[in-house]
């Protein structure tokens, strides 16, 4: 059970930090571009290196902990395009190239294809 709140804590912190960056994105920089979600899926991106980077060098007792809190719950909750990219990287580093572009292309045509077909059901047209 400790898990699950570790995650669901952390899940809740990240949704509300994109939420008001989004937010405050869209009061500075109003416009039709989705520019606060690129923000974000950046500097979640960046800040999931950053952690792992970090924790494989300063909190290996901690890891599992850690990683479930921030990694998961936090930058997973602020963006999923953080695990995304790490999951990519990782397959990157292990040598496993085809793996990794297949995920890569799997990831976001398959998810702009369900989106759509979401859409499209809802619409009544599928």
């Amino acid at each position: 059970m400790y898990p699950f709140l570790l995650v669901g804590a952390g899940g809740a912190l990240g949704a509300m930090s994109r939420y008001g960056i989004s937010v405050l994105i869209g009061r500075l920089w109003p416009m039709s571009f989705p520019l606060a979600t690129l923000l974000i899926n950046i500097i979640g991106s960046l800040a999931m290196g950053l952690f792992v980077g970090l924790m494989a060098r300063l909190l290996p007792t901690w890891q599992n902990e850690a990683h479930l809190f921030v990694a998961v719950g936090i930058l997973g909750g602020f963006t999923t395009f953080s695990s995304f990219s790490l999951d990519a990287i990782v397959l990157i580093e292990r040598g496993e190239m085809v793996q990794a572009i297949s995920y890569v292309l799997l990831s976001v045509v398959l998810c702009l294809i369900g989106l759509y077909l979401g859409l499209l059901v809802t619409r009544g047209v599928a």
